[in-house]
């Protein structure tokens, strides 16, 4: 699909996704090979399937002529951060409905997307609730002429198209490919793309995160007959973490030299270890992990 002109420049400034190998001692003596996808090395702020996610969405707000996103996440929302930056970048206005109530106090994340010019609607969780059930672009409710509804976490099916993306760009033969989960969205679009014999893992970073299958099937269009999700390690819940869990992500950091952040991505490799310690993974098995960036969690 050819991108807008304006979507066409920021994307150029993105740099390549390297598929990184991992040398790690205990997968070697498991009989396995451990690769990562480094898309948190697409750009500083709009990395990881934050990108892959409003790539497509974008263009089709830009080929309406829309001049505004409206959207919604949390207080610390990694897609509302992509979006508000990009929203800059491309000359769009951004809103973004947040849920909870407004801090006295803003944090990191509140702060730049101020800063980049987006307008924050803070609404109760109920009234957030209930805007999860607007799907399309034009489904929202008193839309404004020029506005574009984007869902939470940018789930559509022209995120689908840029998630699976991602696939093409994996230049070996895989067993295995494994993402966290928030929405559902990514791990949808990996299935919709990736071989019939690959094994597709999700991770859920949030509690009781069982509803999320449905979620999957639906935007996937696609049984669970080649994917799963794994619903016990949250940690917690969503933005929640353990003791066991923080020396994990500072552990591999040291050792690989690669940053985690507890909401996703660290999450998602000690779901990986864990299995690997189990006896989940057969010998002679390659997996590929997907990093989805989201580092300014950290903060």
């Amino acid at each position: 699909m050819k991108l807008h002109p304006r979507l066409q420049s920021l994307a150029q400034q993105l740099s390549p996704s390297p598929l990184q190998p991992i040398f790690d001692a205990e997968f070697a003596s498991h009989g396995l090979e451990l690769w990562i996808k480094r898309d948190d090395l697409l750009h500083p702020i709009i990395s990881g399937n934050k990108w892959r996610k409003l790539k497509y969405c974008l263009n089709h707000a830009l080929s309406l002529n829309a001049d505004c996103i409206v959207s919604m996440g949390g207080a610390y929302s990694n897609h509302c951060h992509a979006l508000a930056f990009a929203g800059k970048a491309l000359g769009l206005k951004t809103v973004a409905y947040i849920r909870g109530e407004q801090p006295t106090v803003f944090n990191p994340t509140l702060r730049d997307l101020r800063d980049w010019g987006m307008e924050l609607r803070f609404v109760s969780r109920e009234a957030y609730r209930q805007l999860r059930q607007y799907k399309q672009h034009d489904s929202l409710p008193d839309l404004q002429a020029g506005q574009y509804w984007l869902p939470e976490g940018g789930a559509s099916e022209l995120a689908l198209q840029g998630v699976g993306e991602i696939i093409d760009e994996i230049a070996l033969n895989f067993d295995y490919l494994a993402t966290a989960c928030g929405t559902g969205t990514t791990l949808a679009g990996l299935i919709n793309q990736a071989p019939a014999t690959t094994q597709l893992l999700g991770v859920a970073a949030i509690k009781n995160g069982g509803y999320l299958i449905d979620e999957i099937q639906q935007l996937s269009k696609r049984p669970a007959d080649n994917w799963q999700l794994l619903l016990d390690y949250h940690h917690g819940g969503f933005a929640k973490s353990s003791p066991e869990l923080l020396a994990f992500i500072e552990q591999f950091q040291q050792q690989h030299g690669i940053a985690l952040e507890p909401i996703y991505t660290g999450k998602l490799l000690f779901a990986i270890v864990d299995l690997m310690r189990q006896g989940y993974f057969a010998k002679g098995q390659r997996l590929v992990v997907l990093h989805t960036g989201g580092l300014q969690g950290v903060r």
